[in-house]
């Protein structure tokens, strides 16, 4: 559908609301869109301004329909025009409900003071936890955690000390996460709170001073995809079921930064109780996801109350208002936040949770999703098994974890609970003193620890690769936490495997990858139900009949474009080349930037590969160290392969996983200058602007790499091969046969191809190799504004240096 206005023919999209979309459909029914609609992109780059003003006039609906997600950031944006209802691709001016750090908040307090700051903006705004090393009684890190605690306090901020609990577990069971809310976290599993309705996403380090400094920082609203959840969850299967089915299952970057809502009939969610719904949204991050927001339903408000009647009973008499009250529930159910029908989504996805059995995920990644029927009968040994984290160490957890050991007891003659398996480490924490409180009060903690469990503090511990119990080489561990790539939980020679705690508990006590035996499988049922859409057949046809309406409007636009080319004399493509537009050069940022390229050809090259965790909190790392450690879990050659001033390539998704800056700094460290990939991830993205680092995305670029040097013959053997007993531990593209020994990958290769960003011009221009082809290609604009922050060397010395201007 075209308009045409004024005698120059101006062409927009019109937008018709959903009832004009039916009659022109001939009378089918609203619907929810999926992937291939505008939303692919955001609407910046869809409507210029006077496109927009135009179609906003034209409107005959009262209000924009929005997701819950939108609705959420609505209420905590600052600064917005009368009328103006956010969307996706909006940036905003964000001041969150709560903003926690942990162990990083010495970092944060350190570039808070150093921009010049002096007192917290909003002290009952900010959250200090200390959590991811309470292991470590270093003289260094028990003073970093006394300089946290008398920073906290002088500040006036809720500080939770070492050993109560895991940051975001707290966030949840002492209510700063609320439903309805924005609070997010100096922490990538913030999505942890969408369990309970609230909106967590996380910041950066950087991010985190500037809440502290100010109240607000920027964000822009991702992509949101819908994840219809239909069935009922079946007795053995848990949510971590759910979520390791869903990282593995759906595993080609469908929600790579995006902004998830779950949603499904009442009885489908009956089914998910909220410790299984924060288990699934934690996970969201390794999906990739930027947040994971359950629905606000009865089965939440139930959790509320419950917490509201033991928080009057046992509250502690500090003069505070109570987080947890009655009053508040009953106006969060009065004034019930949900989507509006008609609300646009980027992609809908769906899974029924009847046709799900019990899986497994790995081994080092996520992407790698097993039933456990088909892992039992490979009888992999196990020597550590794991059951700590945000994601699956809270009361239920240990409760279920304690069945296993009773179930066998009750068993056996003697009625005793029997021991875990000769050769095995089986290491426990909870997620909080009050969730191992309850464990003891129901004789669940004890049981596990007369079946040999060793208890570790409250903490990350070894989700983090830190203290007691991690891998070693060669060893295979099973974890109940939320992450495993290659090298995080130990040696990066060892295989790790994420499962429910009650796959841990019954690998560790029969001494291999087993499950207890719970889930028993429905008639009928032989495969996962799962694809794209609502899983509502009659729905989803109405879906593809609109996407082929869309088609067909395209072809039909194709059409008078090109009779308007022909007809009025529209400008070719050779005159748009020849009226290139330039991107203003700010002072002291290079026109151009080039070197020559490094390949590390993986996809979802995570943090902890390019920073692995064991340094991630260790303060005052020099800076030769974090040269020396780049990219160690990667590949331990590249740093003698990497040399000062390469460019480095790498694929799709680099950068994921968690918020630590490390990973820009470090590459910056190493006199790397830009990192160019197929994509990256969000949080990584941030950190790189905030850090100074130049990047920039250029599918094809990898595309030439892989497609050149898959057909070459090996490099000599100083470059890194990866050994055929690892190989199904890294998230790579398989070589093509013959391109190196068969069992082997080559992780690192100097090119000889040559990268040249043209920064004015918005292009960059390759050349590959002395003799190879040369080729350009446009990329996105790096606008004045950002250009500022990288040529001062970063946010942080950009705020500073505003606070000297005033």
């Amino acid at each position: 559908m075209l308009l045409r206005i004024g005698p120059k023919g101006l062409r927009v999209r019109a937008s018709r609301p959903l009832h004009e979309l039916g009659a022109l459909r001939g009378g089918y029914r609203a619907y929810t869109a999926t992937a291939r609609r505008w939303q692919d992109v955001f609407h910046s780059q869809t409507e210029d301004p006077a496109s927009s003003a135009i179609l906003s006039s034209l409107k005959t609906t009262p209000r924009v329909a929005q997701t819950l997600t939108e609705k959420i950031v609505q209420r905590y944006s600052l600064g917005l025009a009368k009328d103006k209802f956010v969307k996706s691709g909006d940036y905003v001016t964000l001041s969150p409900h709560y903003c926690m750090t942990h162990d990083n908040s010495w970092p944060v307090a350190t570039k808070f003071m150093s921009i010049g700051a002096t007192k917290i903006h909003n002290t009952n705004q900010i959250v200090c936890t200390l959590d991811h090393d309470v292991q470590n009684k270093s003289e260094t890190n028990l003073k970093k955690y006394k300089q946290i605690e008398e920073f906290a306090r002088q500040q006036g901020v809720d500080f939770y000390p070492a050993g109560r609990g895991i940051g975001h577990q707290i966030m949840v069971e002492e209510g700063y996460a609320w439903p309805g809310t924005v609070t997010v976290a100096s922490d990538s599993h913030s999505n942890m709170y969408g369990g309970i309705g609230c909106l967590g996403t996380p910041m950066v380090r950087t991010d985190a001073a500037s809440i502290w400094a100010t109240g607000r920082t920027w964000w822009q609203i991702p992509p949101i995809a819908k994840v219809t959840l239909t069935g009922v969850l079946p007795i053995g299967v848990t949510g971590k079921d759910v979520i390791v089915a869903l990282c593995g299952l759906f595993n080609s970057d469908d929600v790579l930064n995006h902004a998830i809502e779950f949603t499904g009939s009442e009885q489908t969610m009956r089914s998910l109780s909220v410790d299984n719904r924060l288990t699934i949204a934690n996970m969201t991050t390794e999906w990739g996801a930027l947040s994971g927001l359950f629905p606000i339903d009865s089965v939440l408000e139930s959790w509320l109350r419950y917490k509201a009647t033991t928080s009057a009973m046992f509250a502690p008499k500090n003069g505070k208002e109570p987080r947890f009250t009655h009053a508040r529930i009953d106006d969060l159910v009065q004034n019930q936040l949900v989507a509006d029908k008609g609300a646009t989504y980027a992609k809908s996805l769906y899974l029924n949770l009847s046709t799900l059995s019990p899986y497994v995920a790995g081994p080092n990644s996520v992407k790698i999703a097993t039933p456990i029927r088909d892992l039992e009968a490979q009888k992999i040994k196990l020597n550590k098994a794991y059951l700590v984290s945000c994601t699956n160490s809270r009361a239920s957890d240990l409760a279920a974890a304690a069945k296993v050991f009773k179930d066998a007891a009750e068993s056996s003659p003697d009625k005793t609970i029997p021991k875990i398996a000769e050769g095995v480490n089986f290491y426990i924490a909870a997620a909080s003193i009050p969730e191992q409180e309850a464990a003891e009060e129901a004789g669940d903690w004890q049981a596990l620890l007369a079946a040999g469990a060793q208890p570790l503090p409250s903490g990350c511990g070894p989700c983090i690769g830190l203290g007691t119990g991690l891998l070693e080489p060669g060893e295979v561990g099973i974890s109940a936490s939320n992450r495993n790539f290659k090298g995080r939980m130990g040696s990066t020679d060892a295989k790790a495997y994420l499962a429910s705690p009650e796959v841990v508990a019954a690998s560790a006590l029969s001494g291999y990858i087993s499950g207890p035996g719970w889930y028993e499988p429905p008639v009928g049922v032989n495969k996962v139900v799962l694809g794209e859409g609502n899983g509502n057949v009659e729905e989803d046809k109405a879906i593809s009949i609109e996407e082929a309406l869309e088609k067909l409007i395209s072809q039909a636009e194709s059409i008078v474009d090109g009779a308007e080319s022909s007809l009025f004399g529209t400008s070719s493509k050779s005159d748009e080349t020849d009226t290139e537009t330039l991107t203003e050069i700010l002072p002291g940022f290079p026109e151009k930037v080039e070197g020559e390229i490094v390949f590390c050809d993986a996809d979802n090259v995570n943090t902890d590969a390019i920073y692995p965790g064991k340094y991630t909190y260790q303060d005052g790392v020099s800076v030769e160290k974090m040269a020396e450690v780049c990219m160690e879990n990667y590949d331990k050659e590249f740093r003698t392969i990497a040399r000062e001033g390469d460019i480095l390539v790498s694929g799709f998704n680099f950068g994921c996983g968690s918020s630590r800056e490390q990973a820009a700094t470090a590459i910056l460290a190493k006199k790397i200058p830009m990192v160019v990939a197929g994509s990256f991830g969000n949080i990584f993205s941030r950190n790189s602007i905030n850090n100074a680092l130049m990047g920039v995305e250029v599918p094809r670029l990898v595309q030439r790499l892989r497609e050149h040097f898959a057909a070459s013959a090996p490099v000599p053997k100083k470059e890194v091969t990866e050994l055929s007993e690892n190989s199904d531990s890294l998230d790579s593209p398989k070589p093509a046969e013959q391109a190196v020994p068969q069992g082997e990958k080559i992780l690192t290769r100097r090119t000889g191809w040559k990268f040249v960003w043209d920064v004015r011009r918005s292009k960059v221009e390759i050349q590959e190799g002395e003799d190879g082809e040369k080729w350009s290609q446009k990329v996105g604009e790096l606008p004045p504004n950002v250009q500022e922050i990288i040529a001062r060397g970063g946010l942080e010395k950009w705020v500073k240096a505003e606070i000297g201007k005033n």
